[in-house]
Formats: structure tokens, sequence, C-alpha cells
């Protein structure tokens, strides 16, 4: 387990409180994901976030659409971002001739 360094008191007192901490102490502070990969790992799939996009295709943008469209692909179940993205990629081929 990681310690802070000896000449740092200690981070709690004898009945447990945590003391204040100062700029020195978040100086040796690392994140959770260095100190213990495999349980940042397995909370972020508990949770169902998803790691990175292995090859980037899609590009995040703020799009605002009709209620009745947004509506119509909610019904559809999760999932239904991407179902519109289907249907823009179908229009956006039909009309390359």
């Amino acid at each position: 387990m990681p310690r802070l360094p000896e000449h740092l008191p200690p981070l709690t007192d004898e009945e447990g409180e945590v003391r204040e901490l100062s700029a020195e102490d978040f100086k040796h502070f690392r994140p959770m994901k260095e100190v213990f990969p495999e349980i940042v790992e397995a909370f972020e799939k508990m949770r169902g976030q998803r790691g990175p996009q292995k090859t980037p295709t899609k590009e995040r943008i703020g799009l605002r659409l009709d209620q009745e469209v947004v509506e119509h692909f909610r019904k559809t179940g999760p999932g239904w971002q991407s179902r519109i993205n289907d249907v823009l990629v179908r229009h956006v081929k039909g009309n390359r001739a």
C-alpha cells in the first residue's frame, strides 16, 4: 500500500480522525488508476463505463433534433443514438450517387 514519506505526519490521529491535508501532502498523491489499476478497471466495468475507443471513428457533437424524432428513437430502447446514426449513414450513402 502506498504511503506518504516518513517526514510527513500521519494522515489520521489515534482516533482515526483525518487531519487537514497540506499542499505538501498533495504533492505525494497519485491517481488511483496508477496505484490500484485493477480495482479501478473492475469499478468502471461494474458501472458499465466504456473504455477508450480502440480506433476513434465518431465525433462527439451537440445536435438539436425535433422532440418527435428523439421520442421515436428513445422508445426503441438502449442504443437509440446509434440507430439515429445508422439512419443518417444510410441517407448519406444513398445520396452519394
